[in-house]
């Protein structure tokens, strides 16, 4: 399957575009492909990419969406959720495809057939809109990994009227408007022919049905917007960034289809002593000039307690040490990364009479030329310091 194309690479404008460039931009492409005018044999499918470009680009909710997460973000929404809320006759007026209502047609039947949602798939069943739930977590919790209760907010079928809309005992009546399919038909008279187009039934919004007595708890909407307690299990390793997907705890779906998809996305907080880097740990350990010097054995942490490191005599600040198997774990392999310790040695800024004495006998004995001296350079402070 090829890639999605970016929407604004799709409509040709900036990211920072305003709504009125991208109408001007949509309009002008969609003239252009629009499968009644256009000669192109891929007319049809260019102006189902546009179209859908446009019709999240001029929605605020959608747009902002999608500048977050891209394609990735659009799974919350239903291809007919996206082009919901595009008036396709006040677009397509500005091409002169305006007129009177009338019959028949031998243009598509409506903008909703183009995309293949039309008919009777408006009144079947819809599948949830996944859900997005942010969860922050301590790096502790990242490589030891944790399962845990989280409270989601999402929509579920009302508990009172089962789904139904109606309040319990009374029932439902077919719209006479649109005989219960839910859409009525619209035909306009263009230079190009006549154009067909099928909307939402607006006595019934689409439903088929009239509810006379809504639900009180859902006010007849059928769902409720509630907190659900789902159960999660974060595995050790786990990455900031990562997305971890719980089949159907999403949305529930519309007219008995299947529910949503609940992404759990995974925050690790910074840590007070450790950089990551993979499953590579890093931590800097300051020691003093003397254990550089003469060499020492200094405990370092690590994420599950503390180690000790051995610091050979002459350690050169800056010199990094690997720990190897103190990192955390790999997530797609077993084993565990390694714990990297950077020394950095530490000036004394306050030095009592006896250390300056020590530092400046030292200082005698080492001279300027300190590299090119048959003694070396650490083997002096040796000497002084055991004075």
């Amino acid at each position: 399957m090829a890639e999605k194309r970016d929407y604004y690479e799709v409509l040709g404008v900036e990211k920072g575009a305003t709504k009125k460039d991208i109408k001007k931009a949509y309009r002008k492409l969609a003239m252009e492909y629009h499968p009644d005018v256009s000669e192109d044999p891929e007319a049809g499918e260019k102006f189902k990419e546009i179209s859908e470009a446009y019709a999240v680009l001029s929605d605020d909710e959608k747009k902002n969406t999608y500048d977050q997460y891209g394609h990735a973000g659009m799974g919350g929404f239903s291809q007919e959720d996206i082009f919901n809320n595009i008036n396709f006759e006040d677009i397509f007026r500005g091409f002169g495809f305006g007129g009177n209502h009338g019959g028949g047609g031998t243009g598509f039947e409506s903008i909703f057939d183009l995309f293949g949602f039309g008919g009777s798939r408006r009144n079947g069943p819809q599948q949830g809109n996944d859900v997005l739930y942010e969860m922050k977590i301590t790096l502790e919790e990242a490589a030891h990994g944790l399962e845990k209760d989280i409270q989601v907010p999402n929509k579920k079928t009302c508990p009172r009227c089962n789904g139904s809309k109606a309040e319990p005992g009374t029932e439902s009546r077919t719209c006479d408007t649109c005989g219960g399919s839910g859409q009525v038909r619209h035909v306009q008279n263009t230079p190009l022919g006549q154009f067909a187009t099928i909307r939402p039934c607006n006595t019934c919004h689409g439903e088929g049905k009239i509810i006379d007595s809504p639900c009180h708890e859902c006010h007849g909407r059928g769902i409720v917007k509630q907190k659900s307690t789902i159960n999660v299990k974060i595995p050790p390793g786990v990455e900031d960034g990562s997305r971890l997907r719980v089949p159907g705890e999403g949305d529930v779906g519309n007219r008995g289809g299947p529910p949503g998809d609940l992404y759990v996305l995974i925050r690790v907080r910074p840590h007070k002593y450790f950089k990551r880097e993979g499953a590579n740990l890093h931590y800097e350990k300051p020691i003093s000039f003397v254990q550089a010097t003469l060499g020492d054995k200094v405990e370092v942490p690590t994420i599950d307690g503390t180690v000790e490191l051995k610091i050979p005599e002459g350690t050169q600040t800056g010199t990094s040490f690997r720990i190897k198997g103190f990192g955390l774990p790999h997530l797609r392999w077993n084993g565990k990364g390694n714990l990297y310790v950077k020394v950095k040695v530490v000036t004394p800024k306050k030095l009592s009479p006896q250390q300056k004495e020590l530092l400046e006998e030292f200082a005698n004995i080492s001279g300027d030329e300190i590299y090119n001296e048959e003694k070396g350079f650490f083997d002096k402070v040796k000497d002084v310091i055991s004075h």
